[in-house]
């Protein structure tokens, strides 16, 4: 099925000239005066807005999956990766913390040159339902871009304009309060305002409108917002703030569950992954995959390339040159990013997800053995493009199973509900799994059992931090896993966030203070 177009040629070469520091000004003054004058001019601008979402899976691997207990790479050779971690405290320079703010900051202000052009030139689509509806995706994009900041960096600079270099080199930083409070402001908007889906009316969607932002994205992102918010605070300028939000979670949670149309699949596990499996290649759209609230969408085998690099990012090189038609070319990852020991423990040896999930059995890397296991759970060895940066798989960026597990996790904290309603739940999740049901679930019970479910989809650390354990959890594991190497470092609460990065400081010296203990 066609899909909305992530790299629009036309539209990139007019939006993709900002440079990763503070001098981004995403587009110019001439440009904009002569780009919007129809409709298809400020769709074209929306979508390459959503193009900036394009490494958004790459960066929840490596800034939550590798940060957290579920990754233990047993190399010791200095790449990217490692000092995340090994929670180095120089990271500033590191290319994953550096592209988290650069690409969130792009899509921000393209979402806000979008939003500029819709007031000054609206009149040019034609239609007031496309406008606002137009408007309501690039808000929630916003929202998007500004949640993924708060939750690594806490305070940002809040810009809800266009600017100039000029002025973004005088704009500080804002309290992580103010910045939530403009994200919940744009979703709130997003909700009252896209539609439901994009399989209908209104005026006359088409199969590249599938994908995009509907109201149920925006009510899980703000669920997520109020759940984020409500988490502890560890004493730092993060992104939990301590709030009791979990009811106004709920609320959102349960419309999603009752209206919006999506399905628990029941039989989703097992290996090869089944063609209606929540994470097969030929179960790529929203229409039929009713996991996917929101996805990140790619297309394999265009040019320009707008395929997916998140399949092999966890997948050592080894592995790709061990198979029979093996492509030393077609590359992995260097060193050996392996799945912790404990995550692997954490599984009973019949549970169903355990062998889709991960690769454990040894396998022949040019002559000698590689016994480490990886994560395979995006990568079907059968579907391994000429490019490495050509996947065809989506990412599911938000699914319905994790908005059932929120629900259970609201109830725990006091909202509305029931004990037996969070054990149906978990039961429902476990049995999919082909585990026996359990009773009276806790929140930490809870949170194992989600680590299970969402391994390797970039949720851990963020259930970390609202667990409320995160520093005896990762200290406990540090202090089993690494016994052998050393290479950690012990997590303190000025780990959970990440350092502004060393381009930012430098770009404007005394601007930003950095990060407490980088």
């Amino acid at each position: 099925m066609k899909k909305i177009s992530f790299i629009l040629i036309i539209v990139v070469s007019i939006l993709s000239s900002c440079k990763k520091d503070l001098n981004q000004v995403p587009i110019s003054i001439e440009t904009t005066l002569t780009f919007y004058q129809q409709p298809n001019d400020f769709i074209k601008a929306v979508n390459a807005t959503y193009n900036d979402l394009r490494g958004y899976p790459d960066r929840v691997l490596f800034l939550s999956e590798v940060r957290s207990d579920n990754i233990y790479p047993t190399n010791d050779v200095g790449r990217d990766p490692d000092p995340i971690n090994n929670f180095a405290v120089g990271i500033a320079p590191n290319v994953y913390v550096e592209e988290a703010w650069s690409a969130n900051f792009n899509g921000i202000f393209r979402a806000n040159t979008v939003l500029e052009q819709i007031a000054k030139n609206g009149t040019y689509i034609g239609s007031a339902a496309l406008a606002t509806r137009l408007t309501a995706e690039a808000r929630f994009l916003r929202a998007f871009f500004y949640f993924d900041l708060v939750k690594y960096f806490g305070k940002v600079p809040l810009v809800d304009h266009p600017v100039t270099a000029v002025e973004a080199n005088n704009i500080q930083r804002s309290a992580v309060a103010d910045v939530y409070s403009f994200i919940i402001e744009d979703l709130k908007f997003a909700v009252a305002n896209l539609p439901a889906n994009y399989s209908g009316a209104y005026p006359a969607y088409t199969a590249s409108d599938v994908g995009r932002a509907t109201k149920y994205a925006a009510e899980a992102m703000l669920a997520k917002v109020y759940m984020t918010r409500s988490g502890p605070n560890y004493g730092i300028d993060g992104p939990g703030m301590g709030l009791n939000e979990w009811a106004n979670a709920l609320t959102l949670l349960q419309d999603i569950i009752t209206n919006g149309g999506f399905v628990f699949n029941a039989n989703n596990y097992a290996f090869p992954v089944p063609a209606t499996g929540i994470f097969s290649y030929s179960n790529q759209s929203p229409t039929t995959n009713k996991e996917a609230v929101f996805d990140i969408m790619y297309l394999t085998g265009q040019n320009p390339i707008i395929g997916a690099t998140f399949p092999w990012q966890l997948v050592p090189q080894a592995y790709f040159n061990s198979l029979p038609t093996g492509n030393p070319s077609l590359g992995g990852a260097l060193g050996t990013p392996s799945v912790s020991n404990n995550l692997l423990a954490a599984y009973a040896a019949n549970d169903t997800r355990k062998t889709p999930f991960f690769h454990t059995t040894s396998f022949n890397n040019l002559g000698s053995i590689d016994n480490h296991a990886f994560l395979r759970k995006y990568m079907d060895s059968t579907k391994i493009p000429v490019s490495r940066f050509d996947w065809g798989i989506n990412f599911i960026a938000i699914r319905y199973t994790d908005i059932l597990m929120l629900k259970a996790e609201c109830i725990l904290h006091g909202a509305t509900g029931t004990q037996a309603d969070v054990d149906a739940i978990v039961n429902q999740v476990r049995a999919r799994a082909g585990q026996p049901a359990i009773s009276n679930v806790t929140l930490a019970q809870l949170f194992d059992e989600r680590r299970k479910e969402f391994a390797g989809e970039g949720l851990r650390w963020f259930d970390l931090q609202r667990s409320g354990n995160l520093i005896t959890i990762m200290n406990a594991w540090i202090a089993v896993e690494d016994v052998a190497i050393h290479k950690m470092n012990q997590v303190t609460a000025n780990a959970i966030i990440y350092p502004v990065p060393q381009s930012q400081l430098d770009a404007a010296p005394g601007l930003y203070g950095q990060n407490p203990g980088y």
